[in-house]
């Protein structure tokens, strides 16, 4: 049967009268002061640490590394999400398309309307890093006419571990001058390294970075813990370890080094002289990889650095690399990245940087036809 909007084009065509075919309604994310839900869940599924809590009227999850995100698939044109306590940038995508990004949003209950009927998947990621405590999401909900459809996660999984670079620190600003408060809001993960380089591979990704932290030495020696601390918690400054299952990708990426080795030692700190420095971050670091290579016995692990503090990073990331492959373990490799413009934030790569780290990295992936046999 043919629709009457389609039966009205098809006749004007005919006539030679110009017809415009009519605009797909706008999707709309918008609060909800007197939601009328029904009284059942969507699924959710997340991708990223987060600390679950199940309760009768649905599930509520805690997060702090950057990078989380939240998906549910359904068949309606309306849905609605439940965002918690916390400062956080949320950017909302619809069937792979952005179509609304919520900075500072207040705790509540928001609505996605305007959905054409029919199947779509939904996206709640998280842009902003979130060092100074953990934000809440309360996961979606059905409207009355809305029905829920499985959810599949993607065979492949990439995980992300590093510093600012990691994170995406202020890589959407034009300047390099850069408040606290501006870093914060041009932070932005979702245009980052991780998800171009998983979206090549049709994968899910995880970023569990911290900017500022490095293998044995914070930035100018700042008293927190190092990456490889902080790394066994779902959260941070919290003794609750990371247990997820599902969790077992078969590449991670690993950039570590920068704050280690971009400022000079400063009076108090551990490492009288800087081969004192190289010999524990080299150390700590074989360490760090030898308890992922324990947990995930057959991914492949690239570690990449940039030719910042004249070439020292990269020199001992590459040594670090070339000391794992002595030991045997064939599945690490390093890649020198160089050639950026670090005109971001307090001199931090710019989106721009972070799609020629992304392009170099999946260019390595791409090459090893090994690269997605861990599972």
């Amino acid at each position: 049967m043919i629709h009457r909007p389609i039966r009205l084009a098809l006749a004007l065509l005919a006539t030679g009268i110009p017809y415009a075919v009519p605009a797909a309604p706008a999707i709309s994310v918008s609060p909800v002061t007197t939601p009328q839900v029904a009284a059942k869940t969507l699924p959710t599924r997340v991708v990223g640490r987060a600390v679950t809590v199940e309760a009768a009227s649905g599930p509520s999850f805690t997060r702090q590394w950057p990078g989380t995100y939240f998906e549910t698939r359904f068949r309606g044109t309306t849905a609605y999400f439940q965002v918690g306590a916390g400062n956080v940038i949320l950017h909302v995508i619809v069937d792979g398309r952005p179509v609304a990004k919520l900075v500072k949003p207040q705790a509540g209950l928001y609505r996605i309307d305007g959905l054409t009927r029919g199947n779509h998947r939904v996206r709640v990621a998280v842009g902003s890093e979130s060092q100074a405590a953990p934000t809440h999401f309360g996961g979606f909900y059905a409207a009355k006419a809305t029905f829920a459809l499985p959810l599949q996660a993607p065979r492949r999984q990439i995980e992300f571990i590093g510093d600012s670079h990691t994170v995406g620190y202020g890589n959407t600003s034009l300047t390099q001058d850069c408040t606290e408060d501006a870093v914060w809001a041009t932070t932005d993960t979702t245009q980052g390294i991780a998800p171009r380089v998983a979206a090549t591979f049709d994968a899910d990704y995880e970023v569990n970075a911290i900017s500022g932290r490095g293998i044995v030495r914070n930035y100018n020696g700042m008293a927190a813990d190092t990456l490889p601390q902080a790394y066994p918690y779902t959260l941070f400054g919290d003794n609750t370890p990371v247990r997820d299952p599902r969790w077992n990708p078969q590449v991670i990426v690993i950039a570590l080094g920068t704050n280690d080795f971009s400022t000079a030692l400063n009076a108090g700190e551990p490492w009288k002289t800087r081969d004192a420095l190289h010999q524990d971050y080299e150390a700590t670091y074989l360490r760090f990889l030898s308890r992922l290579r324990t947990v995930h016995p057959h991914a492949l692990i690239l570690l990449w650095a940039t030719d910042l503090a004249n070439g020292e990073i990269a020199r001992e990331a590459g040594a670090v690399a070339r000391q794992a492959q002595a030991n045997g373990d064939s599945r690490v490799a390093f890649l020198p990245v160089n050639g950026l413009s670090f005109s971001a934030c307090h001199a931090h790569p710019s989106s721009d940087d972070d799609r020629i780290i992304a392009t170099a990295i999946t260019k390595v992936i791409t090459a090893r036809a090994d690269a997605w046999d861990a599972r």
